[in-house]
C-alpha cells in the first residue's frame, strides 16, 4: 500500500515540496537507515505518547531514544501555556490504541503529522537542524523526505525541544 491518500492530500493541499520514497519493507529506523543509505540522524522515528489523558505525537532521530525526563519538562512548558497545570504521567500507548486511533496507517509507520489527528506534535531540536529529514509515510514500504522548515510550516503548533538521548 502506498502512502495513504489522507497524507498525500494533506501535503499537496499545503502546497509544499516533499518527496515520496518507495523502499523495501522496513519495520525499524535502523533498517530504514540501512535500506536508504542515509545517516541515522536524518531518519525521524515517530512515537505516540500519552501525556496524562491526552495523546501526543513525538518525533526523534532514528539513532536516539526518548529521554522521558527531558520530554516531561518540554511537555510541562507546553501544557502550562494552554492550561495552568503540570504533566503528571507520560507513557507509550498500546498497539490496540494505535490501531484504533490511526486508521489507514500501519502500526509502527505512523507519519508525524499530529494535526491530521488533532494531536500536538513535538519534534526533537536535532532533527530541525538537518537539511532534510525522512519520516514515516504510513506504510512499511514508503517514507517521506521533507525539509525541517517545511515540516514546521505545515504543523503550525509544532513544539520543538531537546528530549532525545544517545542510545546506550
Amino acid at each position: 500500500m502506498p502512502v495513504p491518500s489522507k497524507i498525500i492530500k494533506y501535503l499537496d493541499l499545503s502546497r509544499v515540496k516533499y518527496e515520496r520514497i518507495e523502499h523495501k519493507t522496513v519495520y525499524t529506523a535502523y533498517d530504514k537507515v540501512a535500506t536508504l543509505k542515509v545517516k541515522p540522524n536524518v531518519i525521524g522515528k515517530t512515537l505516540v505518547l500519552k501525556i496524562d489523558n491526552e495523546l501526543a505525537m513525538v518525533l526523534i532521530p532514528g539513532n536516539k531514544n526518548l529521554d522521558k525526563n527531558k520530554f516531561k519538562k518540554v511537555a510541562n512548558d507546553w501544557r502550562k501555556k494552554i492550561e495552568q497545570k503540570s504533566v503528571k504521567n507520560i507513557d507509550f500507548i498500546s498497539e490496540k490504541v494505535m490501531k484504533n486511533k490511526f486508521k489507514g496507517v500501519k502500526v509502527g509507520a505512523v507519519p508525524p503529522f499530529g494535526n491530521l489527528w488533532k494531536l500536538p506534535t513535538f519534534v526533537d531540536k536535532s532533527l530541525m537542524e538537518q537539511t532534510k529529514i525522512v519520516v514515516n509515510g504510513g506504510d512499511y514500504e514508503w517514507s517521506i523526505k521533507i525539509s525541517p522548515s517545511i515540516f514546521k510550516k505545515i504543523i503550525p503548533d509544532l513544539i520543538i525541544g531537546n528530549f532525545s538521548q544517545a542510545k546506550k
